[in-house]
C-alpha cells in the first residue's frame, strides 16, 4: 500500500512539472503574439489554455483524493497541500499569458504596443520566461540555489515593471488612452506571472525546508503581492 501512495505522490509531482511546461510554451507564444501581432499564435494560446485548465484539475482531484484515502503523515501532506497550491499559480500564469495573446488578438492587425516600447516589453517577457525555466528546474530538482534565482529575477522584474508607470507619465507620451491601457495591463500580467513562479519556488522551498521563505527575501524591492494566490 505505501508503494502504491509513494508512486501516487511521484504522479502529483511529475503533474506539476507538465502543467509548468505547458505554462512556459504558452508564454513562448504569448510573446510571439503579443509583439509580432500574430493573430494564427494568439488564437493557439487562447485555444490551449483549456489543456492547462483540464490538467490543474485532474491534479487537484487526484490530490484530493490522496487525501481522503490515504491519510498522510506530516511530511506527505505538506507535499499535497503544497501541490493544490501550485497547480493553482501555475493554472494562473496560463490565464495571463492567455490574457497577453487577447490583448493580441483584440488590436490585431495594429500591434498591442508603440514601437518604442517593444524592445522592453521583450525584455520583461525574456524575464518571465527565465522565471519559468526556473521553476521546472525547482519542480524537477528541488534545487534552493535556483529558486534564490527566481527571486533575483522577479526583482529585476518589478524594476521593469515601475518603470512602465514612469513611460507613460512621461510628458513626451503621445498615445491614446486604450493604448495606455493595454500597456499597464499587459505590464500588470507580466508581472504578476513573475508574482506565480516566486509563490511557486516559496512552496518548494516549503516542501525542502518545513519553513516559508521570508517575504523579503521573495520580494526585496517590494512591489507586487508575493505569497499571494488570490487574483491574478
Amino acid at each position: 500500500m505505501r508503494k502504491v501512495f509513494q508512486a501516487e505522490l511521484h504522479q502529483v509531482g511529475e503533474e506539476l512539472i507538465q502543467i509548468a511546461t505547458l505554462v512556459q510554451q504558452a508564454l513562448k507564444s504569448s510573446k510571439v503574439a503579443f509583439l509580432e501581432a500574430d493573430v494564427q499564435v494568439a488564437e493557439e494560446v487562447i485555444s490551449n489554455d483549456a489543456r492547462i485548465d483540464f490538467l490543474q484539475n485532474d491534479l487537484d482531484e487526484r490530490s484530493i483524493d490522496i487525501l481522503a484515502l490515504q491519510s498522510p503523515v506530516a511530511s506527505d501532506l505538506r507535499m499535497i497541500v503544497g501541490a493544490l497550491r501550485m497547480s493553482a499559480s501555475l493554472e494562473r500564469m496560463g490565464d495571463l499569458a492567455r490574457h497577453l495573446s487577447q490583448l493580441a488578438r483584440m488590436r490585431f492587425p495594429e500591434p498591442v504596443l508603440p514601437e518604442s516600447l517593444s524592445d522592453h516589453f521583450a525584455a520583461m517577457f525574456d524575464l518571465d520566461l527565465q522565471l519559468i525555466e526556473r521553476v521546472i528546474l525547482v519542480l524537477e530538482d528541488r534545487d534552493m540555489t535556483v529558486a534564490d534565482e527566481i527571486y533575483s529575477l522577479k526583482s529585476e522584474l518589478n524594476q521593469k515593471h515601475q518603470r512602465v508607470f514612469d513611460m507613460l507619465a512621461d510628458p513626451n507620451w503621445d498615445s491614446s488612452v486604450p493604448t495606455a491601457v493595454d500597456v499597464t495591463l499587459a505590464s500588470r500580467y507580466l508581472e504578476r506571472i513573475g508574482d506565480h513562479c516566486v509563490s511557486v519556488a516559496r512552496k518548494v522551498s516549503y516542501l525542502v525546508t518545513g519553513d516559508w521563505a521570508p517575504v523579503s527575501d521573495a520580494h526585496p524591492t517590494g512591489h507586487g503581492h508575493i505569497g499571494s494566490d488570490t487574483g491574478e
